[in-house]
């Protein structure tokens, strides 16, 4: 007599589709992260580019954007402008952007799509009033009146530098911030209520108040002075 043995065949769990079970699992996990990746790669980006351009239009407000002569009997002198004495718009707008940015993470639907709207606006105008600032005369005109002591003197060999578009580019940065903010800002995490404000004054997390001692008396009669039951 021949024994036969059958082996036994490997049986793979698959679907009408000819993938395995295990692979036709992992794609609802899968695409549920992309979104959550997607908002932090965002919010990532929104970070770098509103604090970098709010940074870089601080350090061009501070920096000379404009230098000509002012002509004296004498000959002339040197004069120069710094991008705060031309316009303080845009270093003005880069903190209202930079606290906007910020902001954004304080609030939830309406006010964070305002809050980024307003961020959005603020490097607009960073770049516009920069922009401008770039062809104006005007401070450096009144910086060589009060060197000649007279008014309307002139100024000859003006000049510009670069820093009034170092600020434009700041502007624009933080444009680009608002402008994913209001894109993908509903996405993105906000801060935790779980510290408010309680009856003191004081922020922490709120706390249920403890039981009454049943042993002590003046735990039931205090407990009784503001109208609970001790013996709940």
């Amino acid at each position: 007599m021949v024994g036969v043995s059958a082996a036994p065949q490997s049986r793979t769990d698959t679907e009408p589709g000819g993938e395995s079970a295990h692979e036709s699992g992992a794609g609802p996990a899968t695409a549920s992260a992309r979104p959550a990746r997607s908002a932090m790669r965002s919010l990532a980006l929104a970070l770098v580019l509103g604090a970098a351009g709010a940074g870089l239009a601080l350090l061009a407000s501070g920096r000379t954007w404009a230098q000509g002569n002012a002509v004296l009997a004498q000959g002339e002198l040197p004069r120069t402008v710094t991008g705060a004495d031309v316009t303080g718009v845009p270093g003005a707008l880069a903190v209202v952007g930079l606290a906007a940015l910020v902001a954004v993470f304080a609030v939830r639907r309406a006010g964070r799509v305002a809050v980024a709207a307003l961020l959005a606006l603020s490097g607009l105008g960073v770049a516009v009033a920069a922009a401008l600032g770039d062809s104006d005369t005007s401070a450096l005109r009144e910086k060589a009146a009060d060197a000649v002591g007279m008014t309307g003197a002139d100024v000859h060999h003006v000049t510009h530098t670069v820093w009034p578009w170092v600020g434009a580019a700041g502007g624009l940065l933080l444009l680009l911030a608002g402008v994913l903010a209001l894109v993908h800002g509903r996405y993105w995490p906000a801060m935790s209520g779980r510290y408010e404000r309680t009856p003191g004054g004081a922020r922490g997390p709120r706390r249920a108040p403890a039981p009454p001692d049943l042993d002590r008396p003046e735990e039931i009669w205090k407990s009784l002075d503001r109208g609970e039951d001790p013996t709940r």
